[in-house]
């Protein structure tokens, strides 16, 4: 029962707010005003010369106070119900008159006291009001803190499972690296025995070549988890950028022999500050992807030029290009997809070279070239550029 008396009263309350408070303010005091009226003409019948009248107005007046906005309507009902006291319970009736002794005091003192209630009702009903908004504004940072520790707790949990991703990820390289490493040199050591048959040195070479390409995947894998939690500092002193690029040029050669790469110097010297161990590392993953994965190993070049006060490395071939997953894999930073063999490891030596790149705030873009093929471009700032 009482569930039903809620439900009516919040559906009564809702359609009377819906009113326009032109309409609803003005007709809410005209029917008080006209239901004190008929009340008190009621009781007077019954009481005769003992007036209740008044009282009977000053409810009007609060219940008037109470649904309506401001203080302008409990004030004008208040006059109102004063002077039809006194013109038409009061005696001489139909008249106005102050003439006994009393009226004009009684006449004020309603008034004055129907205008306190009214500013008191009023008061109240603001106070209402407002708690009722700082209520609603409570819940909504009440919510907001709520949404705010969830999402914290989601970041707390996606830090922790990459922090051990990393951490089992660094403990498995560091293991691989060194049985890869006495794969490599002994498939070396077998390689230069003279007394081994065509068959078994083409094994033996696919051998090494296999597990050189492990151990460079590897030593990626370290590089990567090492700069994205910060635990290997640059080592940067200044150096001439040919120097660097000839040392990775001449690792590239020594494991790819029958692939030629074009080298393409600038005029100027490119003397910039730089770890210069993490950069030939950065191109010889560039040389060793164009070589493995392009398609092409005949029209490889590498090019080294200043644009503006930035020292510029490009690593182009003329191979299949790259898929626009890849490109916009690149641009946002994000891992590689793979797809099959063809890809394997190019993801990763991606990712090592953004790393170190970003670490010497550098610009890391690839794209494809008008006549066919991929071009790799990364800048570093020679003079504190910007690209």
């Amino acid at each position: 029962m009482s569930s039903r008396l809620t439900q009516l009263y919040h559906w009564l309350d809702g359609q009377f707010h819906r009113i326009p408070p032109i309409l609803r303010n003005p007709g809410v005091t005209a029917l008080f005003l006209c239901a004190a009226y008929f009340a008190s003409r009621a009781l007077i019948t019954h009481t005769g010369g003992e007036n209740n009248s008044a009282l009977v107005f000053v409810l009007a007046v609060v219940l008037i106070s109470l649904l309506t906005s401001g203080y302008a309507y409990g004030i004008a009902a208040s006059i109102i119900g004063a002077l039809s006291i006194n013109v038409y319970f009061m005696e001489p009736y139909a008249v106005f008159s102050l003439s006994r002794t009393g009226y004009p005091v009684a006449m004020l003192s309603m008034i004055a006291i129907s205008c306190v209630v009214c500013a008191l009702t009023a008061r109240v009903k603001k106070q209402a009001i407002e708690a009722v908004r700082r209520e609603k504004q409570a819940k909504a940072l009440y919510e907001q803190n709520a949404r705010l520790n969830a999402e914290k707790a989601a970041i707390q949990l996606q830090s922790e499972r990459i922090s051990i991703r990393e951490s089992i990820l660094r403990a498995v390289s560091h293991d691989l690296r060194t049985p890869l490493t006495s794969i490599s040199g002994a498939a070396s050591v077998l390689l230069s025995t003279p007394e081994i048959s065509e068959k078994n040195l083409s094994m033996l070479y696919d051998i090494k070549q296999d597990a050189d390409s492990l151990i460079a995947m590897v030593e990626n894998l370290l590089s990567v988890t090492r700069i994205q939690d910060g635990t290997i500092p640059l080592n940067t002193r200044e150096e001439m950028l040919e120097e660097v690029a000839g040392d990775a040029l001449l690792a590239t050669r020594r494991r790819f022999h029958n692939c030629p790469v074009e080298l393409d110097l600038s005029e100027d010297i490119l003397y910039l500050p730089m770890d210069p161990l993490l950069i030939r590392q950065v191109i010889v993953n560039l040389l060793e992807n164009a070589i493995r994965h392009s398609g092409d190993r005949e029209h490889i070049t590498l090019r080294l030029y200043r644009q503006d006060d930035w020292a510029m490395v490009e690593v182009a071939d003329r191979g299949r290009g790259l898929s626009q997953e890849v490109l916009r894999a690149i641009q946002a930073g994000q891992a590689m997809p793979l797809s099959g063999d063809a890809t394997r490891g190019m993801g990763i030596g991606l990712s090592v070279c953004q790393s170190i790149i970003k670490a010497h705030g550098g610009c890391f873009t690839a794209g494809n070239r008008p006549g066919g093929g991929a071009v790799f471009r990364f800048g570093l700032p020679a003079e504190g550029g910007t690209p």
